[in-house]
């Protein structure tokens, strides 16, 4: 396969852009999908889970290929709910290069913003693309500016609207100088170029100055042709165009209505014109297991195998399915292949191209490549795959600690075993949701990023893996901390099987700042207390970390310190000495005045401007704190940190506000001290 000819692309957007609607529209052309698939009919082809059609949104990351002018595209799908940060993280880390999707009416939203900053930090070329411009309210130069002055990015059209909302018609092709129109009556299939009509020439000529100008900020060649006034043959501007997209100094703009099958091949072209092959990306780094060291992974088919697993997906018939990127060698169905970050041996037992929910089988995959590899066992999201002689780690990907957590149970005592499989799966597909049985009631605990985020997750229990379960009301995970320094003794003492245990420590906890962590310090040395009760006290302070002071939430920002101890040789045990760090612990931050940590969510509400005054006193009324309000021309745009407590049902809350016009986006920002305990 020649180089240039294969692209692993992300799309991604906000919630809403008209994201899955242009994945649809891809396949549909690049000739994968036979009919037209609507998100609003439910037949979406990318959105195959059942829950992803009734709700409209897509949530996890389906990988598919498709082939466009001799060349393979991957395409990766991204979630644009921020609840799925997971999903979207973990599909950039495979991506060359993405396309951007911005609605003309909503413009750059937060979440396009976040995802915007998220693959800035990978270093990820991008194109933009302005869709929905049918849409009453649309406005392509409004949102080019916010492209501009929101993402810091450096927009450069090359294709303008003509027309808007119910009159657009078509779009101008600003390299080429041509119109481009979409053939209705075979859904926009046949695509014809015409030379500008009279009344686009001056808009386009404008423009098409604009582009010139701003390319030839990077190239002498055409400056030099343009200051002569000749004409600049269209490879050269590509040539240029492209340069500077993968040096991501520029983010070439297209535009678009993929409802109306308006603009979706030529962004196919751009994909291929403007975004960087495996080959051209820049290459990753790892970690060499041996040395410790840092090395520079090159795309080269002849080295030894060495690939991410960036996705695992849960299948009811095939086991778990792992999808990997390969960055260098070829991995062949039927082989052995080392995880490289599990220290274990895996087979492969088949590899597989997906195409949304179908698949086709292939003999092996080889660098720069995506597929799926069915037969591992140990695979989990983030490990390296590669060869035992030669140890290199993809670096480690980091999630966020979950924030919020249900009590989930079976309907039938005979579903336990069932549930509790189901869970560990969904566990290996997703780092971001964790699961814990409680000790004293003996519940199943499930914990993830927000409301939506669980709401999925026990769906899918019910619904793909066909167990009944019951769900307790959504609970804030909170934190608990202390607020002054306190030194506590602490003595132990219990007769055993008639031999006694006996221990004294003395304990000093001190708060930490936010963020800190927890920590433990052992002051003493072994002629104080011998080495081996020293480390029972750590294991008990160490578990009483965990288990909370007042309320049994884990402690966060608490330094312990063994300052002394007591030591009879006839009596002391281990048991006794872990006894007392664990009840030590426990009794010290008793006295030292303990706090309620609460996690406080940031907010992001889109509303419009006649319902801005009813969203913030809301707002407030939930104890939140207004941090900015900015005015754009459809919505205004309030920021705000509120209580996670606060924030439950507020979906359907802002819903009535509105009348169904308000959106709202919220993550994890900070811990802070919940007033009044927990009522």
């Amino acid at each position: 396969m020649a180089h240039k000819l294969m692209r692993n692309i992300g799309i991604m957007a906000h919630i809403d852009a008209g994201k899955t609607t242009t994945t649809e529209r891809i396949l549909y052309y690049t000739g994968k999908s036979h009919r037209i698939g609507e998100v609003d009919d439910g037949e979406a082809v990318m959105d195959w889970m059942e829950q992803e059609q009734n709700r409209g949104i897509t949530i996890t990351s389906a990988a598919t290929t498709c082939f466009w002018k001799d060349c393979q595209i991957n395409i990766i799908d991204t979630p644009g709910h921020v609840d799925f940060t997971a999903e979207v993280e973990r599909s950039l880390r495979v991506l060359d290069g993405a396309i951007g999707i911005f609605c003309a009416v909503g413009g750059v939203e937060p979440q396009s913003e976040t995802v915007w900053h998220q693959s800035d930090y990978y270093k990820i070329p991008r194109i933009a693309y302005i869709n929905k411009m049918d849409r009453l309210g649309a406005d392509f130069y409004a949102v080019v500016k916010e492209i501009s002055d929101k993402l810091n990015a450096n927009p450069l059209p090359l294709y303008l609207p003509m027309g808007k909302e119910s009159d657009f018609y078509g779009i101008i092709d600003l390299v080429s100088m041509e119109e481009v129109n979409f053939e209705a009556t075979t859904y926009g299939s046949e695509v014809k170029r015409n030379p500008i009509s009279e009344e686009w020439k001056a808009k386009a000529g404008e423009w098409r100055e604009h582009l010139i100008d701003t390319v030839s900020a990077y190239s002498e060649k055409i400056t030099d042709l343009y200051l002569e006034g000749k004409d600049i043959p269209v490879e050269m501007l590509q040539e240029a165009i492209r340069t500077q997209t993968l040096n991501r100094t520029i983010v070439p703009v297209f535009v678009g209505a993929s409802l109306k099958n308006i603009g979706v091949q030529p962004l196919l072209d751009g994909v291929l014109d403007y975004l960087p092959s495996p080959w051209e990306a820049p290459p990753i780094h790892g970690i060499d297991v041996k040395t410790e060291e840092t090395v520079v992974v090159e795309a080269d088919e002849k080295e030894q195998p060495l690939g991410l697993v960036f996705k695992i997906q849960a299948d009811r018939e095939a086991g778990s399915l792992s999808f990997i990127r390969m960055y260098r060698g070829e991995i062949k169905k039927g082989t052995a292949i080392y995880n490289i970050t599990k220290n274990k041996r895996e087979r492969v037992n088949r590899i597989l191209r997906m195409h949304s929910n179908r698949n086709e089988p292939l003999d092996k995959v080889s660098a720069g490549d995506i597929a799926v590899i069915v037969g591992f066992k140990l695979a989990q999201t983030g490990d390296t795959i590669g060869s035992e002689g030669k140890k290199i780690l993809l670096e480690k990907m980091q999630f966020p600690e979950p924030v919020i957590h249900v009590a989930i149970e079976p309907k039938t005592i005979s579903d336990q075993a069932k549930l509790k499989k189901v869970l560990e799966l969904l566990k290996q597909e997703d780092p971001t949701f964790i699961v814990k049985e409680n000790e004293e009631t003996g519940q199943l605990i499930i914990s993830g990023m927000g409301e939506l985020h669980l709401d999925v997750l026990v769906t899918r229990v019910m619904k793909d893996f066909k167990v009944d379960a019951k769900i307790g009301n959504p609970q804030v995970t909170y934190r608990e901390s202390i607020s002054k320094t306190v030194t506590h003794t602490e003595e132990f003492h219990k007769i055993v099987a008639g031999k006694e245990n006996n221990a004294g420590i003395t304990l000093k906890v001190e708060p930490l700042t936010r963020g800190e962590g927890d920590q433990y310090v052992c002051n003493i040395d072994e002629k104080v207390l011998p080495r081996e009760y020293q480390d029972a006290v750590e294991r008990g302070v160490k578990n009483a970390f965990s288990s909370g002071i007042m309320y049994g939430y884990p402690s966060i920002d608490i330094k312990a310190t063994l300052v002394d101890a007591e030591y009879d040789e006839q009596t002391a045990t281990s048991f006794a000495y872990e006894a007392a760090g664990s009840l030590g612990f426990d009794a010290a931050c008793r006295k030292a005045d303990p706090i309620l940590l609460e996690p406080v969510m940031h907010v992001d509400v889109m509303a419009p401007k006649e319902f801005i005054g009813d969203v913030m006193s809301h707002l407030t009324g939930r104890s939140g704190l207004i941090e900015s309000l900015e005015s754009k021309p459809s919505m205004e745009h309030v920021r705000a940190s509120v209580p996670l407590a606060q924030m439950f049902g507020y979906s359907t809350a802002l819903r009535s506000i509105t009348q169904g016009r308000g959106t709202f986006g919220m993550e994890f920002s900070h811990f802070a001290k919940k007033e009044g305990g927990l009522s």
